[in-house]
């Protein structure tokens, strides 16, 4: 991974933090760059680019802090290893989620002068990591200032990219299952019940086009009882959208983006009822609406996206089978390019898997950057194949592949590992420990609305019993045809404060790992859909649920030590093979795919 030098970039950014600027200040005394973590924020462009642009650090999870004489970044387990490769020695890395790591509120406090001003875009955090920081840096007698001009972007200047500019495509209802019509009246019930006037979000049954990895566009909604207000570029807009909203039986206002705050700012001045909006959307828009006015909780879309209706989880389970045959086809591919000496790079793998994906029906692109990873490289949990770390696939190495797609009818996102040649025993010994935990998350039956949080241990426990562990979460939300990621429930050790509890019909991943940083790395990943379980008690009347395995593509049992199972895990892995089994045979038949077929045929035999 390439270290940038950012020796003048933080020249340049500590010469701006000097400046005065409209009164507001005369100096400042730290600056935050934060992820790009606020609901319909102020982007240039995708993935933290802006902090990327000033540490040389290009994961998707981090915070940059910039004082007169120190740089540092926040960043969680995931990214531990890559930070360390990325980062130059201007930077100091702060491992989020250690014990002995101070937060980035405490460690201000507890570094800066008493009156010091620290500054961050109020555009670009949400209202949620703004508070403790905020209250850290008071009880210090410091100030946190929301401070508008992007100090960032100053420094980057013309160089800085152009923010993404998707074009917008409608839903179909055949995709989306229910008209806006339906979806507002069931917000609106729901407002009422709150005895809000309105919410800000954004839904309207459209997507993003060219998605490159994220098929959202810039865009806000403010929804009332009477009134759908859209802020877009109105350029983006699809040619059929009137006729769109005709057929979904709604009229929609069109706003120009940069007009939120204004509009926003006349309907809190007209009326005295509440604002519903989430704490996770900018500190910008949160900090227009007076406390006493503001309704934050999760709002009532979200919780409709994460709980999928009949439509939305029909086209999951069929895009599912879609997408596991053009996995099996890449990983049958594969092992015979390995085993013949052909030469197949992380790359060039990610590329042929992608080209296998987009024959099948409804596919619109991949729904994140292919991790496409071999030895070492696998030990780096968010990576992403380079020009320089581009490394061969061969038979002498684990090879781990995370990928996704997103269809019409769904989002798909999956995680496979793998060893064309001889494992070693300590290799075969992890991935069983990592196998069994998902196993056992995988058939858990739990009481409905119980958090996410609550089931984290049972996938990591047979790691925990020798003392191993993951830095990242086991389970995150899927969006439909939207984001890959997405709450506001999951499943991991830290708290979602969000998080309603799971309930039927959301569809979230099964995900634990083990990373030998330096070596290799193992993940296995599916897709689950919620669904009801049958219980003798079923907890006082309260309701029992399970998981149902959707993703459609086989566990290299090579690689497990069957001795180490129990004998209800070699069942469950016994049961999935054969549901494999007979639900792609079946297509890879009709199609003339005797290769993939008979690949197939092997992998999914008992143990």
């Amino acid at each position: 991974m390439r270290m940038k030098d950012t020796t003048e970039i933080l020249c340049q950014l500590r010469k701006l933090m000097k400046r005065p600027t409209g009164g507001q200040w005369t100096s400042l005394s730290a600056y935050i760059v934060p992820s790009d973590d606020a609901h319909g924020s102020e982007y240039i462009c995708d993935h933290d680019q802006r902090r990327a642009f000033i540490s040389g650090f290009d994961g998707s999870a981090g915070t940059a802090v910039i004082t007169a004489d120190k740089a540092l970044l926040w960043t969680d387990g995931r990214y531990y290893q890559q930070a360390s490769n990325q980062l130059d020695p201007n930077w100091s890395l702060m491992k989020d989620g250690l014990p002995t790591t101070p937060s980035i509120g405490s460690w201000l406090a507890g570094n800066l002068p008493k009156e010091s001003v620290v500054a961050v875009d109020p555009k670009l955090i949400s209202f949620r990591r703004w508070q403790p920081i905020y209250k850290e840096l008071i009880a210090a007698d410091c100030s946190l200032l929301p401070l508008e001009e992007n100090l960032v972007d100053a420094v980057w200047a013309a160089e800085q990219p152009a923010r993404t500019c998707n074009p917008i495509i409608t839903l179909d209802l055949k995709f989306a299952g229910a008209t806006i019509a339906e979806k507002w009246r069931n917000v609106k019930c729901q407002m009422e019940e709150k005895k809000t006037q309105a919410l800000v979000v954004r839904f309207l049954n459209l997507r993003g086009s060219d998605i490159d990895y994220n098929p959202v566009f810039f865009a806000y909604l403010i929804v009332t009882h009477d009134e759908l207000k859209l802020f877009v570029s109105s350029t983006k807009l699809p040619s059929d959208f009137k006729d769109h909203l005709v057929t979904n039986g709604v009229e929609v206002s069109i706003f120009a983006y940069e007009e939120i705050g204004e509009r926003l700012n006349r309907l809190i001045k007209k009326k005295d009822e509440k604002i519903w909006i989430s704490s996770n959307s900018s500190y910008y828009l949160n900090s227009m609406i007076p406390k006493n006015k503001r309704h934050q909780e999760v709002t009532p879309i979200a919780l409709s996206k994460a709980i999928k209706n009949s439509v939305e989880v029909e086209g999951f389970v069929n895009c599912h089978i879609r997408d596991g045959v053009a996995l099996c086809q890449y990983f049958a591919w594969l092992e015979g390019m390995v085993l013949n000496k052909h030469h197949v790079s992380e790359i060039s793998g990610a590329i042929k898997l992608e080209e296998l994906r987009s024959k099948r029906e409804h596919f619109m692109g991949p729904s994140f950057e292919t991790i496409s990873a071999s030895g070492p490289n696998a030990s780096v949990i968010h990576y992403k194949p380079t020009e320089e770390t581009n490394r061969e696939i061969a038979d002498k190495e684990i090879y781990l592949c995370d990928s996704g797609a997103q269809y019409k009818d769904g989002t798909t996102d999956v995680t496979r590992t793998w060893h064309f040649g001889e494992p070693t025993d300590w290799q075969k010994e992890t991935y069983t420990r990592v196998l069994r935990g998902q196993l056992t998350l995988g058939s858990t039956i739990f009481p409905r609305k119980v958090k996410g949080q609550v089931l984290d241990s049972l996938a990591r426990k047979a790691l925990w019993d020798i003392g191993l562990d993951y830095g990242h979460g086991t389970g995150h939300g899927v969006g439909h045809f939207l984001n890959v990621h997405e709450g506001p429930m999951g499943v991991g050790i830290r708290l979602m404060p969000d998080d309603p509890g799971l309930q039927e019909n959301m569809m979230i991943s099964n995900e634990p790992g083990y990373y030998q940083d330096g070596e290799f790395g193992i993940r296995i990943e599916d897709i689950v859909q919620i669904i009801p379980a049958e219980t003798k008690c079923n907890f006082n009347g309260r309701g029992g649920l399970t998981f149902k395995t959707i993703t459609m593509c086989p566990k290299q049992t090579k690689l497990v030590k069957k001795e180490m199972l129990l004998k209800d895990e070699i069942n469950l892995l016994n049961e999935y093979h054969r549901l494999v089994w007979d639900t792609l045979s079946p297509i890879l038949k009709k199609e003339g795919d005797n290769l993939t077929l008979l690949w197939l045929e092997r992998e999914t035999q008992k143990i």
